[in-house]
């Protein structure tokens, strides 16, 4: 007998890669039991529907022909869910094979969840002397006989093996118990297990993720914990969530006074530090703006600035700022088409003789001569007007205060 908990399903997942959202799942193998005892086992290829690298091949022994007229997902699904029904999913890096099968239901239009139990966890608990807990360090650790290494039912009836050794060593009560405490944290990676991660405030401020050696993530948050926990429960929906969840060891948060003091600390820490996994503000960036001539029969009417010219105390022809070139003048195709402006007029269009939106009847004819330049830039100035910046208000700087009660009572703190 087995009894780690009531219900578990002992699973591992071959795969063409590591990426849950872009790869896919090539063999399942099973084990469920049921208040301790094996009630039954399970192994199916399954054709991925995409090829199989070379070196995925190599390592698994899972060839491109031994799939190609395999099941597709879909058609095992139902097999599948009734396997895992009411059972607790248990796998060694659990979040990497829930990742691969919550995308898999995802593509068949079926929502999937599932209680998780990690045995990389399980090991770290009940063996805390031992450095490494992958699967090659337990078989090694046990002594275990693995005859189909990287292949689905063999690593998990080396999982199974691992916990008959666990309980035979340690006692069933310590197992289960471990076991217990570990479903009521699932939400915490495999590499960050750590008690005090439930101690970050809800507050404002930022927080770090590091790895072992390289600062992999930085944000912010009104509401800290929160937010921290978030990414960890959505790693099999995003790359980059999962290979965070994957390489993540430690957590520091930083308290601000206020949202703006957590908008400008992450925006300063990023652009310093250069974490791995971010990369919209990691370099400055150079806006850009529409800025309109005053003159009506100006050729361009519109002309394209960066945001270091622009003189903030008079911006009242300035309209946007937008991130990139190709944003701005997307922007400026729409609103043409919108309000019938011309295309030649804005320096869209080059050449000669009316432009082709008036051809399509888009543009309401400055180009034809039917209608006035004033109107013309009249119009230009009203469809605009959403993207108008603003004047800045005062006379120089001003100063800005934030009151957190939590910033006084919380310093930096690692996790």
């Amino acid at each position: 007998m087995t009894t780690l908990l009531p219900c578990y399903v002992l699973l591992d997942l071959e795969t063409t890669g590591t990426t849950p959202t872009q790869d896919r799942i090539t063999e399942i193998g099973l084990i469920r039991y049921e208040n301790g005892i094996e009630v039954g086992r399970w192994n199916t290829l399954i054709n991925p529907e995409v090829s199989i690298s070379p070196f995925i091949q190599r390592l698994t022994g899972i060839t491109q022909d031994m799939v190609n007229h395999a099941p597709a997902f879909q058609e095992i699904s139902d097999t599948l869910l009734e396997w895992l029904n009411d059972a607790v999913l248990c796998a060694h890096n659990v979040r990497f094979d829930y990742g691969f099968l919550k995308n898999e239901f995802k593509r068949i239009g079926v929502t999937f969840q599932n209680k998780l139990l990690c045995t990389v966890k399980l090991s770290r608990k009940l063996y805390p002397q031992h450095h490494s807990h992958s699967l090659n360090a337990i078989i090694e650790r046990f002594q275990l006989v693995c005859n189909q290494r990287h292949r689905a039912m063999g690593d998990t009836e080396m999982m199974a093996a691992f916990i008959k050794a666990a309980i035979r060593e340690l006692g069933e009560s310590t197992v289960q118990e471990t076991a217990k405490t570990l479903l009521k944290q699932q939400a915490i990676p495999t590499g960050l297990d750590h008690p005090d991660i439930h101690a970050i405030p809800e507050t404002c401020g930022v927080y770090l993720f590091h790895g072992d050696s390289a600062l992999l993530y930085v944000g912010k948050s009104v509401s800290l914990r929160s937010r921290v926990f978030n990414h960890f429960q959505g790693d099999h929906c995003s790359t980059k969530e999962m290979r965070i969840a994957q390489e993540i060891k430690r957590v520091e948060y930083r308290i601000t006074s206020g949202e703006l003091g957590a908008l400008l600390l992450e925006s300063r820490l990023i652009k310093e530090l250069q974490p791995i996994h971010n990369r919209q503000l990691r370099r400055e960036r150079q806006l850009c703006a529409w800025q309109v001539s005053s003159d009506p029969n100006a050729k361009p009417l519109v002309t394209l600035i960066n945001d270091s010219d622009i003189d903030w105390r008079n911006a009242n022809n300035i309209f946007g700022t937008f991130r990139t070139k190709r944003q701005a003048v997307e922007v400026l195709n729409k609103l043409a088409d919108e309000y019938g402006l011309c295309d030649k007029a804005l320096g869209l269009e080059k050449g000669s003789g009316v432009c082709f939106a008036h051809q399509l009847k888009h543009c309401k004819g400055l180009c034809a001569g039917l209608e006035s330049a004033e109107s013309h830039w009249l119009r230009l100035l009203t469809a605009l007007s959403h993207y108008k910046l603003l004047a800045w208000p005062y006379a120089g700087r001003i100063g800005i205060k934030e009151h957190n009660p939590d910033y006084e009572h919380h310093g930096n703190t690692r996790l």
